[in-house]
């Protein structure tokens, strides 16, 4: 009799499950068990080629604007075992994980930097709508682990992918330029707005300075030369753009490992948000508006040019194509231009209408993206 009766009892609910709780996120008990390409640092094996890789693409992703560091590392399947890593060395619990996975993404940052800041930033610059499509198909390569990682769907979930979407379609269609000081509050803010393209995907740290003119600024303030000249004023630039820089990740890095941790599902709906949104700002059929701006020495030039440099002086630098009627035509196409403005003209870009030979290509290269980033996650994800 006793037993009938407990084999007709119903089972009880476990505290675990998502349906007992509005927000689809269990209150209490052990975290939900993540897709193996999402799990934590201590939870999945290290794989040196994979973090080479995304720190790599990372590297490559800050040379350029619009492109974020944070997307790539999402793309491949790294985001949450990097911002575990990060959080533990900002929290100075330096666990031999943490240490092998950023050591790794910064070794491969470094020779991204070394060895493609001319050529690939010279790719993107003229040819843009091969680049980007590539882009757009290795951004969206991670979307299906994310995908995963979300589901099922509750209304926390839609809402916060929702979130994320909006928020990168407002950066990337409602962002104006505008032109900031240089005080020191604002260099440190600044900074940890561009350190957020290391920790956020979507948003780019060098895409950040430019829209608030001071690209030139604080790229120019790195370089040995400027350091020679007047080392206290570049001291004055990079110091606080560093301390923000910290800050901004050491605080950012803090608040995603808590909501990876207590919403799982919810926190991985807004990164896919995220992901997806970002997309936007990379539509590959548009052209720079000042087409020859776009190019890095002519830019130089123009700026030589402006401050009343000789053509002699200018063509020992930057060559025998800058003769005195070129020179002519852009200082007066040019006239009363800082280099700072110089630079957000050589960043404005108009669509154009393709050809079928573009968009067949780039859905090739699409395609192309899409198969790099999901072979890469899946030897990432593989045991070694």
């Amino acid at each position: 009799m006793l037993s009938g009766m407990s084999a007709s009892r119903p089972p009880s609910p476990s505290p675990d499950d998502p349906s007992n709780h509005p927000s689809g996120e269990p209150s209490s008990g052990p975290t939900p068990k993540l897709p193996s390409d999402l799990q934590g640092v201590s939870e999945s094996p290290h794989a040196p080629g994979r973090s080479l890789f995304a720190g790599f693409l990372m590297g490559f992703a800050n040379l350029v604007p619009g492109i974020s560091g944070g997307t790539m590392i999402l793309a491949v399947g790294l985001y949450e075992r990097f911002i575990e890593a990060v959080s533990n060395v900002t929290r100075f619990r330096f666990t031999p994980a943490s240490i092998a996975l950023l050591g790794w993404m910064a070794v491969g940052a470094v020779l991204a930097v070394v060895t493609l800041s001319g050529v690939l930033v010279d790719l993107v610059v003229e040819h843009r709508w091969i680049m980007y499509s590539l882009f757009i198909g290795m951004t969206l390569g991670g979307a299906p682990a994310l995908w995963r990682a979300s589901r099922p769907l509750n209304v926390g979930v839609l809402a916060a992918l929702v979130l994320g979407f909006a928020a990168m379609a407002v950066f990337a269609y409602a962002m104006t330029g505008t032109q900031l000081g240089t005080g020191f509050g604002v260099l440190l803010l600044v900074g940890a707005l561009a350190a957020s393209s290391m920790i956020l995907p979507g948003i780019s740290g060098s895409y950040l300075l430019l829209i608030f003119g001071l690209y030139e600024t604080v790229i120019g303030a790195l370089r040995v030369s400027a350091w020679k000249e007047d080392w206290r004023d570049s001291l004055m630039i990079v110091l606080p753009v560093v301390l923000g820089a910290g800050l901004g990740i050491a605080l950012l890095s803090s608040a995603l490992r808590v909501f990876l941790e207590r919403r799982p599902r919810i926190a991985h709906g807004m990164l896919l948000g995220l992901l997806v949104g970002s997309i936007l700002g990379l539509w590959p059929f548009q052209d720079p508006v000042h087409k020859d701006l776009a190019r890095k020495d002519v830019r130089k030039a123009t700026v030589m040019a402006l401050a009343d440099a000789s053509v002699e002086e200018i063509q020992a630098q930057h060559g025998a194509e800058f003769d005195a009627a070129r020179i002519a035509a852009l200082r007066e196409r040019y006239a009363g231009k800082s280099p700072a403005d110089l630079k957000i003209l050589g960043g404005e870009l108009q669509r154009f209408t393709p050809s079928a030979g573009h968009v067949g290509g780039a859905l090739g290269l699409f395609l192309l993206g899409l198969a790099i980033t999901h072979l890469v996650g899946r030897r990432g994800g593989a045991k070694t």
